[in-house]
């Protein structure tokens, strides 16, 4: 049965795992309300960043989700040339640095963008994205691959035998939606939709720059605000404690209500999709791909051709900057694929230790960094610990989406295989090398080429505890940027999207083995 609960040894691990995380959070939060000597209550502003932060968030999610549906399913059944390559480059935007998938937007649809220039020829009106729509654009935009990613596996693990006994008794596109892909999308698109709420409730950089003024506040902006500028640490642990409550409420609610339809176990043959090769449908599929790709890869396109240009003004110390990155991604990496595994399994006989491991999503990295400037300040410069706290931060706030991609998959492979292998009395380190890894391993490629390509663009932590001489490559970039060195920065941009991308590649690839994409 898919919820027989595995042995209290093999849970115990991920137990301790989780218990960690939640006390590494709570720890950090609690530093700064100590030293803050206590929150407040919210005023009118906080309950109005609440509220925009709330209904971007799920407008977000939802039309993300909503369009990343139907991409999906156009992916999943057909192929054609260089497909695996156009699923690894639609991934790009959602690994970019936001800072610079945001230059990319404004290059295409900005006041001075392709898209207002072609308007201005006709004599119309150029567009405006700043406001709650830019910020709705942006994130569709950084979200739309991971969420076509998600329900892409979703659709891939449907073993090949169900499309053929659907083929043999029938069925047309209507009732293979209804009997396969329906079910499938119960388990999987909460899943989406929870990720993709959790990155945008953590927005922070597109706010600012797209927001288009004080009544685009999210929790996260505040909270900068109030460290940066007033330095306000009662109101930030306030904000903090507000979105704490607020994600740890919607992972519940995830958590409680996301349901495990199996469709049990196949003979891992090739997938081949019966009822869709009418004309109709390979032309929807077809006209779905090609304005996903182009609404994803032109921007990007944007971000090359600005970089190739730049890249003979990047200076030595980008380079320096670059190979801190990567040490920082693999080590983060690691830490937070490990940690998911193990909590992966635990969570099969103790639902809550998912949810204390999810708990990094629900505080902001900004306050996380902040709690721990204040407990080692006193014993250490910061500055000695930048990379080391940097990968752990990361860890943490990448654990919860390594663990949408793999706790679904343990949970599959115990519902399918779990009592043949109580059977044969595979235990210990023998089940987890003969069993979950192989039947895991494209889930744990994705989520370690997610959590890699995240870890590379991440300017956070760093930007708190670096000193003048220290940096990753993202926090470069920026101080480029501050200087005005704007195509140093396009450079630096183009050298971080590459080892972003490669480092999702090797991973995801991994993951895959010698399956098709």
């Amino acid at each position: 049965m898919a919820n027989r609960p595995v042995a209290i040894r093999r849970a115990l691990p991920g137990a301790l795992a989780a218990a960690c995380v939640a006390a590494f959070v709570a720890s950090a939060l609690g530093a700064v309300l100590w030293f803050a000597g206590g929150g407040g209550w919210p005023d009118a502003a906080d309950w109005a960043a609440l509220r925009f932060t709330v209904m971007q968030a799920g407008l977000s999610a939802v039309f993300s989700v909503t369009l990343a549906i139907p991409v999906a399913r156009a992916l999943a059944r057909r192929s054609f040339p260089l497909r695996g390559a156009l699923i690894v480059l639609l991934g790009a935007p959602f690994i970019l640095p936001v800072i610079v998938a945001v230059m990319g937007l404004l290059t295409v649809f900005g006041r001075s963008g392709i898209v207002s220039d072609f308007l201005a020829l006709l004599g119309l009106p150029k567009l405006s994205i700043y406001g709650l729509h830019g910020v709705l654009l942006a994130h569709v935009f950084l979200n739309l691959p991971l969420a076509t990613r998600i329900l892409l596996q979703g659709w891939q693990d449907i073993p090949a035998e169900r499309f053929r006994l659907a083929a043999t008794l029938g069925m047309g596109p209507a009732q293979i939606q209804r009997f396969l892909e329906w079910p499938m999308l119960r388990a999987t698109a909460p899943a989406a939709l929870l990720a993709v709420f959790g990155m945008c409730l953590n927005s922070f950089a597109v706010v600012l720059m797209l927001g288009g003024g004080p009544k685009s506040t999210t929790l996260e902006l505040a909270i900068y605000q109030a460290f940066r500028f007033d330095f306000d640490l009662g109101r930030a642990a306030t904000l903090a404690a507000i979105q704490a409550l607020l994600v740890g409420g919607v992972v519940w609610i995830a958590l409680r209500f996301t349901r495990l339809d199996g469709q049990g176990a196949g003979m891992d043959r090739p997938r081949h999709i019966w009822g869709a090769g009418s004309r109709w449908l390979r032309l929807q599929d077809t006209l779905l791909i090609v304005l996903a790709a182009l609404f994803l890869l032109v921007p990007l396109g944007a971000v090359v051709l600005r970089g190739v240009v730049g890249l003979a003004d990047v200076p030595p110390s980008v380079w320096g900057a670059f190979g801190a990155s990567v040490s920082v991604a693999l080590v983060s990496t690691v830490l937070a694929v490990v940690v998911s595994l193990w909590v992966a399994i635990a969570a099969l006989r103790w639902g809550w230790t998912e949810v204390l491991a999810t708990l990094g999503l629900s505080v902001s990295p900004l306050v996380l960094g902040t709690g721990l400037f204040l407990m080692v300040n006193p014993w250490i410069n910061p500055a000695r610990l930048a990379f080391a706290v940097t990968a752990l931060v990361n860890a943490v706030m990448l654990i919860p989406f390594a663990l949408r991609v793999i706790a679904p998959a343990l949970r599959a492979i115990e519902a399918d295989y779990g009592r043949q292998a109580d059977i044969l009395g595979l235990t210990g380190w023998a089940r987890m090398r003969l069993l979950i890894l192989p039947r895991a391993r494209r889930g744990l490629g994705f989520a370690a080429g997610l959590a890699a390509a995240m870890s590379m663009g991440d300017l956070g932590v760093i930007a708190l505890f670096a000193d003048p001489h220290q940096a990753t490559l993202p926090l470069q970039m920026y101080r480029l940027m501050g200087a005005y060195r704007m195509e140093a920065a396009a450079g630096a941009a183009l050298i971080l999207l590459g080892g972003s991308l490669a480092l999702f590649w090797i991973f995801d690839r991994w993951g895959r083995g010698d399956a098709k994409a």
